[in-house]
């Protein structure tokens, strides 16, 4: 079950739900409207090692807009900071995104209870695409949880991706074991 835009409105006066900033024109039927914030960044190494610390390099998107390229991988990030403390936050991209042939996550469109930041955007494109700062990217839809938290997100120890900046924050898969 997906909450509603009244629900939603319920969870944000109850603080279950943050947004910041929170724009009531963009509260759907059933969703929140995200934007692109100003930072995007790739990784400085061409080949990838899920072993190794792969570092970025951030840079801002120009007022006139960036082109973004197929084959390049680019890591982008929400201008929204959100925390969920009682629902399951699912991001996924607007159609109006999708038709411009802009993919805005590879895998991890499911968030965590107790989640709280920016939410790195893993961005692909199909063709050349100039975006812009500030645009319309994605949406969040809600799921309500069903039983008891042990421990949220935002508590645990392990949690690689806790407190997101509004920055693009690279993969942390070099810090499990295996």
């Amino acid at each position: 079950m997906i909450l509603s835009d009244k629900r939603i409105l319920e969870e944000i006066e109850k603080k279950t739900i943050v947004l910041s900033p929170y724009k009531r024109e963009c509260l759907g039927s059933n969703s929140y409207d995200v934007h692109l914030g100003k930072w995007l960044a790739t990784y400085r190494e061409h080949i990838l090692d899920a072993k190794k610390h792969n570092e970025i390099e951030h840079f801002e998107i120009p007022d006139e807009g960036f082109v973004l390229y197929p084959h390049i991988f680019y890591l982008g990030v929400t201008m929204e900071y959100t925390e969920t403390h009682a629902h399951v936050p699912f991001l996924e991209g607007k159609s109006s995104t999708g038709r411009l042939g802009i993919d805005i996550h590879a895998t991890a469109g499911k968030g965590d209870v107790g989640f709280c930041g920016n939410w790195t955007l893993e961005i692909s494109v199909k063709q050349p695409v100039r975006i812009y700062k500030g645009m319309p990217v994605g949406q969040l839809i809600y799921f309500p949880v069903e039983g008891e938290i042990e421990e949220k997100y935002n508590q645990k120890k392990s949690a690689k991706y806790s407190g997101q900046p509004d920055k693009p924050v690279e993969s942390m898969m070099w810090k499990n074991r295996f």
